[in-house]
């Protein structure tokens, strides 16, 4: 059935961020502060506001978090062209390198696909991705 082989699926992408979640604790960031890195990284240099929304914090909290994680050198702020009161939060080249733990995943994922689907299938089912990613963001 479709809603469970779905459910199924989301189960094992959300196993496999939760595994790189505390993997990350070996590299100095608590699991709270890995995620906020994670969520800044995903949405594409918030401000300290947007991300206190985002996650539903203060922004007295966000900015406890935000410079903290700046001290391990994941996060940099950089202020706005728009206005210079406001920051970007943007992440460093060390969150990149370690965030490759996800990009290697996804390349295991993919390597499979390929060598089991056809190229026709490959095509509709990269169609149906893009529906269901669609459909996320309405």
């Amino acid at each position: 059935m479709l809603e469970n082989e779905f459910e199924k699926l989301y189960y094992k992408f959300r196993l496999n961020y939760c595994k790189n979640l505390f993997s990350n604790v070996h590299e100095g960031l608590t699991p709270t502060e890995s995620y906020c890195v994670e969520v800044i990284f995903l949405l594409n240099r918030p401000t300290v506001r947007e991300f206190a929304k985002y996650i539903h914090i203060s922004q007295p909290n966000a900015t406890y978090r935000i410079n903290s994680i700046i001290e391990k050198g994941y996060i940099k702020k950089v202020p706005s062209m728009d206005d210079k009161r406001e920051y970007h939060l943007e992440v460093t080249d060390k969150f990149i390198r370690n965030y490759g733990v996800n990009a290697s995943f996804n390349a295991k994922l993919m390597k499979g696909i390929r060598e089991r689907l056809s190229k026709p299938e490959i095509d509709k089912l990269e169609e149906v991705i893009k529906i269901i990613v669609d459909e996320i963001m309405d």
